[in-house]
């Protein structure tokens, strides 16, 4: 039952007539599974960490930000929990779609099960997942090519390391973060073969990894005592417990992810030992996902790819770290997007 339907029955009460009967049916119609009144804005369900994570939820967050300010609608926020069922995660989607928010938008890919539940229920809503593939005709699916730009942060990692010990840490070894570590392992090692890399995660199995920024500085630490001296993150919140590692031994390097973690203000004391960051586009892939829906009137759908060509993926070079090298990073990037090297996607380890 559409929210006309609904509209229609609250003007026939005004008039008195059947008012009682006709506030029930009202009431009966918002219970159902259709989706209410597509007016309220941008439905957004975080994953583990939610905003205020200073990496991949906080990516999310400036997108969604962005799209409220520029169109002028409103929105609602939900996160997932490290406790979270897969009922529990279709359970937010369906929350937004029935309230009559539209877009709605899983962060992350752990919602790809709960998402392609949900839009085939919801089918008047437009959904978007971000890090993974949805198939189905309301959905876009927002991924990027990782692999990319963890490739020339392997490249930054390999030449500024002193010790030629380096470091990976990912939130979970899923196939996603294992993207992020076969690009970074293949930069190092095509830069300086006699490099090798530590590559260990938070919680293997377990979307708990991208929470649990106490283990991410011990896993630090843990790196540090070995004489790695340039560590990457691939591991949400848990990353900024590795930055803050790395902040407190001279020397040592973290290379920050998602978002430019330089400037992410809930860790501008730890800066100046963040090398670099691979930012991955995700503000911009949920902007244009929402403006194609609320202002354009034809939404994205299907696969929606940002890569380093189009600047899906790049590397930062705030803070000026990378200025001796950056002609060989840019060399590198170039090799990429002409096809001269081929990033790896996955990685065995």
């Amino acid at each position: 039952m559409k929210g006309t339907l609904v509209r229609r029955a609250s003007k026939i009460a005004v008039a008195g007539i059947a008012t009682a009967a006709l506030a029930f049916s009202a009431t009966a119609c918002g219970s159902s599974s259709e989706e209410g009144d597509k007016d309220k804005g941008i439905g957004l369900a975080y994953d583990v960490g939610g905003r205020g994570d200073h990496s991949f939820n906080d990516s999310a967050a400036k997108g969604f930000d962005k799209a409220k300010k520029d169109l002028k609608v409103g929105g609602k926020e939900m996160t997932a929990k490290n406790t979270d069922t897969e009922a529990d995660r279709y359970q937010k989607l369906a929350d937004l779609a029935e309230a009559g928010y539209n877009p709605v938008i899983g962060v992350g890919y752990a919602y790809t099960p709960s998402l392609a539940k949900a839009a085939k229920k919801y089918k008047d809503t437009d959904f978007a997942i971000v890090d993974s593939v949805v198939e189905a005709k309301n959905v876009a699916s927002l991924v990027s090519a990782e692999q990319e730009g963890s490739y020339l942060a392997g490249v930054a990692a390999a030449l500024k390391s002193k010790t030629g010990k380096v470091g990976f840490i990912g939130g979970t070894n899923s196939a996603l973060i294992k993207k992020f570590a076969a690009g970074y392992v293949q930069g190092v090692k095509e830069t300086n073969p006699k490099a090798t890399v530590d590559v260990q995660w938070v919680t293997p199995g377990s979307t708990d990894g991208f929470g649990l920024p106490d283990r991410g500085k011990d896993m630090a630490e843990g790196m540090l005592d070995k004489n790695i001296d340039v560590i990457y993150s691939a591991a949400g919140g848990s990353g900024s417990g590795a930055i803050e590692a790395t902040a407190k031994k001279k020397g040592t390097w973290s290379i920050g992810v998602d978002g430019d973690q330089y400037y992410e203000k809930g860790l501008a004391d730890y800066k100046n030992s963040i090398l670099t960051s691979v930012v991955k586009n995700v503000d911009g892939s949920v902007y244009d996902f929402i403006v194609s829906v609320l202002k354009d009137k034809k939404a994205m759908t299907g696969v929606q790819t940002y890569d380093l060509k189009q600047g899906g993926v790049s590397l930062s070079y705030s803070g000026g770290f990378l200025d001796d090298i950056k002609p060989k990073i840019e060399e590198a990037k170039k090799k990429i997007i002409a096809g001269d090297i081929k990033v790896k996607s996955t990685y065995a380890g």
